[in-house]
């Protein structure tokens, strides 16, 4: 039979002995019964989503996030709790610049429900793209960046103010200052026009072309203060035909296949389906809804 008051609680920390036992003993004596497990370690972090049924349980649930969230502190580990199917929409900020086939993407997806987030903000430097997000009724602000330092404060204003779960660059074409990396640390999600760590910094597909490579691609990542140097959430790839195509055709790949790749990565972000430690990416176990 269901659970008649299903939740489900998340560990994520360094592995280490107890974590289970610890966690599984405290559910006992409160009886909370455990429905199903997903657990698996990954190069030394340990991830586990349990489904419980709270049904019986014979204390507050806010003495039991306390509680859970005690125990993981005492191991170092992250615990949290949330009843099941009680999800919190992301909230979603985009930056852009001019180039409108990201931006597109994303709103595309938003638009037809494949997206399941609020867009809250598009902001940019330049005007270019606010007829592209009036057309998907999203909002639009921009600030010129020839004072970049001013642009900069604009963007941290903006960005406060919507409460961004995460941070899309969507081809946007400026380097992020620490201040703002710090705060949304892990949060900002770029787009790269090559395999990373090949070909970083501008005009990759440039490189690449005059390079005379027969595979290219993109590479979906997360904002460090390293420019191009954050933790990888996932690359794709298109063929070059060396010596028929030109710049212009293999940009227009590259383009249409970024899109996808970011807006994939976006939609990773929002189901939680990934978490970074170590400065790596890594996939969680079946989550569950």
């Amino acid at each position: 039979m269901p659970a008649a008051n299903p939740a489900v609680i998340s560990i994520i920390g360094r592995d280490q002995k107890g974590i289970v036992a610890r966690v599984s003993t405290y559910l006992a004596q409160h009886s909370v019964n455990i429905e199903h497990i997903d657990q698996r370690v990954m190069e030394g972090l340990f991830i586990m989503t349990m489904l419980v049924d709270l049904a019986d349980l014979s204390v507050s649930l806010d003495q039991l996030v306390l509680d859970l969230k005690g125990t993981g502190h005492e191991m170092g580990v992250e615990v949290t709790v949330r009843l099941h199917g009680e999800k919190t929409r992301k909230r979603i900020a985009v930056l852009v610049s001019r180039e409108p086939h990201c931006l597109e993407e994303i709103a595309r997806e938003h638009r037809e429900g494949i997206l399941d987030a609020d867009l809250v903000a598009v902001l940019s430097n330049h005007h270019d793209l606010a007829p592209l997000a009036e057309q998907y009724k999203l909002p639009f602000r921009y600030y010129p960046a020839a004072d970049k330092a001013v642009h900069m404060a604009f963007l941290l204003r903006e960005l406060t103010e919507a409460r961004p779960d995460l941070i899309v660059l969507a081809r946007y074409m400026q380097i992020l200052p620490p201040e703002i990396v710090k705060k949304f640390q892990h949060r900002i999600l770029n787009i790269h026009p090559s395999l990373l760590p090949y070909y970083p910094g501008a005009n990759a597909y440039k490189q690449a072309h005059e390079a005379g490579v027969r595979v290219c691609g993109c590479t979906a990542h997360f904002v460090t203060e390293d420019l191009d140097e954050g933790p990888v959430v996932l690359q794709d790839v298109f063929h070059i035909n060396v010596g028929e195509d030109t710049l212009e055709e293999v940009r227009q790949r590259g383009q249409e296949l970024e899109a996808r790749v970011l807006a994939k990565a976006v939609r990773m972000f929002v189901r939680e389906e990934l978490v970074v430690a170590d400065n790596k990416v890594l996939f969680r176990p079946g989550r569950v809804a």
